[in-house]
């Protein structure tokens, strides 16, 4: 399966970008009940709780990276995933290939570490 990359967005309004640096592993979980978007999924780091989102819009989505509603089916309802780049314009972030569904067997791989 191809790597999966996404821009975290939104960082600024929890703590900022300046503590994200590569290799950080971030969780991820879907928020089916977020009013403003069906597709979203939260951003976490341990010890700090959400600190942004998977971008969902093309304004917010960088370069080739994909949007949350692009992602939202090939992941559980969490994942993990580590920072590959952190720019002035969003972070890039890698979703660990353990995190992935594998639909021909349909379930979420339990080792998360890659």
């Amino acid at each position: 399966m191809a790597k999966i990359y996404f821009t975290l967005t939104g960082t600024k309004y929890y703590y900022g970008k300046d503590f994200l640096k590569p290799g950080i592993i971030l969780q991820l979980k879907k928020e089916p009940d977020n009013k403003y978007d069906k597709e979203a999924i939260v951003v976490r780091m341990e010890g700090l709780g959400d600190i942004g989102h998977v971008a969902n819009s093309t304004h917010t989505v960088i370069g080739e990276s994909m949007s949350a509603g692009r992602i939202y089916d090939k992941i559980g309802d969490t994942a993990k995933a580590k920072v590959v780049m952190v720019t002035e314009y969003g972070t890039i972030c890698k979703i660990c290939k353990k995190s992935l569904i594998d639909h021909k067997n349909k379930k979420v791989e339990e080792d998360v570490n890659e």
